[in-house]
């Protein structure tokens, strides 16, 4: 399957390929280079390391206030 590139660089990726990957709308793909040569295509991960909320993930309880969150997500820098 074949999908034209615009004047931009862009591409539509065939609803059928999003399907296969599990890609919904908004979300992120990869791209990467095999050892071959090819490129491959695969879903982003979710978790990205030097975002701060994903820097605090899972060390936020459950009884934290507002401030005390904020003060996590800014500790995580």
């Amino acid at each position: 399957m074949a999908s034209r590139v615009t004047s931009d660089g862009q591409v539509t990726i065939p609803p059928d390929v999003l399907e296969a990957l599990g890609v919904a709308p908004g979300e992120e793909i990869d791209f990467k280079r095999a050892a071959d040569g090819a490129v491959v295509l695969e879903k982003a991960a979710r978790s990205d390391p030097n975002r701060p909320w994903d820097k605090a993930r899972g060390s936020a309880d459950a009884g934290m206030s507002g401030e005390e969150l904020i003060q996590l997500l800014r500790d995580g820098d």
